[in-house]
């Protein structure tokens, strides 16, 4: 195994869930996310030779995730699936949770594709400034698109 792909397996499994969280939150099934989850891998296998850790490797995958998730969301057309990857929990499995999950799920669907990211972002425990950062907006206008996209979540009526 080259450097390369060692490097490329650690910071996956260092990563693995975050990827997986961005993908899950734009996707409307397991198998839709599972088709991200592998775009978003592609994605940063091809990448990661350019990383040059300007930002943290957390940062840098946030942003891969979130664009390839936005990017196939404009294209709505999907890769054939590669082989896919197990993850250690179902986040699509039902459970005594599942409704509320599933209409946070829905009314965080609805939202348009920035407000998506900065919710899952937030959802993260992620910092105003290192949100700003991975969607190239400021940390100011991240706390009011905040308070704006927490209005419209009361709101909704699902």
């Amino acid at each position: 195994m080259d450097k390369k792909e060692q490097d490329f397996e650690q910071m996956v499994t260092r990563q693995r869930s975050t990827i997986y969280s961005v993908c899950y939150l734009f996707a409307d099934t397991k198998l839709e996310a599972d088709d991200l989850f592998q775009e978003a891998l592609l994605r940063l296998w091809n990448g990661i030779g350019s990383f040059q850790h300007q930002c943290s490797e957390r940062t840098w995958v946030y942003r891969v995730a979130l664009n390839t998730c936005i990017s196939c969301d404009r294209k709505s057309k999907r890769r054939p699936s590669l082989q896919p990857l197990e993850m250690d929990v179902d986040l699509f499995a039902e459970t005594a949770e599942a409704p509320y999950a599933r209409q946070l799920h829905e009314r965080i669907g609805c939202l348009d594709l920035l407000d998506r990211a900065l919710v899952l972002l937030w959802l993260e425990d992620l910092s105003y400034d290192e949100i700003g950062n991975i969607v190239g907006i400021s940390p100011k206008n991240v706390s009011v698109r905040l308070v704006r996209i927490r209005e419209k979540l009361k709101n909704m009526n699902h």
